[in-house]
């Protein structure tokens, strides 16, 4: 499988991982990630069925590189610049949902969107998070209990960035 054919299969998904990051920058970052992905693809080993996994494992180190760069840097004002409108292919979540998803810790945000964004299963989930798989699983849990409890309480109810 070549580098192409690997980002027409998985750029969806991982651009709804990462929006579900709350990356400001997705396509610099969704770049940033197949840019490795063609990069290491003549090294990868692995086998076939494992390849959506490796590339969510580098997606999960982008989103870091990215968390790290904008503590390190400097914002000019307090709000991010909006992304370009999203094409249809793209998928984006619902706002109250991304707002909501904000109000989850980080790994807990990180497990609800590699499990119902990226699609992956509990095993390859724990695999990327190098958490085993029932921490995953109890994570996912409370995660999707707090999530319950912000969506469907109006006192909870999540103000739109707008």
């Amino acid at each position: 499988m070549d580098a192409g054919e690997l980002y027409r299969l998985h750029a969806p998904a991982v651009r709804g991982y990462l929006r579900g990051q709350g990356v400001g920058e997705v396509d610099d970052v969704l770049s940033e990630v197949f840019l490795h992905v063609a990069r290491s693809l003549p090294k990868y080993r692995g086998a076939d069925e494992d390849l959506r996994r490796w590339v969510f494992v580098i997606a999960r180190n982008r989103v870091i590189d990215h968390s790290r760069r904008r503590r390190v840097r400097p914002r000019i004002s307090g709000r991010d610049v909006p992304e370009a409108a999203a094409s249809p292919s793209s998928g984006p979540l619902d706002p109250e949902l991304q707002a909501a998803l904000r109000r989850l810790t980080s790994d807990q945000r990180e497990v609800v969107v590699l499990r119902f964004v990226a699609d992956l299963s509990l095993e390859e989930v724990a695999i990327i998070t190098r958490r085993s798989a029932g921490a995953v699983k109890s994570m996912q849990h409370r995660a999707l209990d707090q999530l319950a409890r912000i969506l469907s309480d109006p006192a909870c109810a999540v103000e739109s960035d707008d």
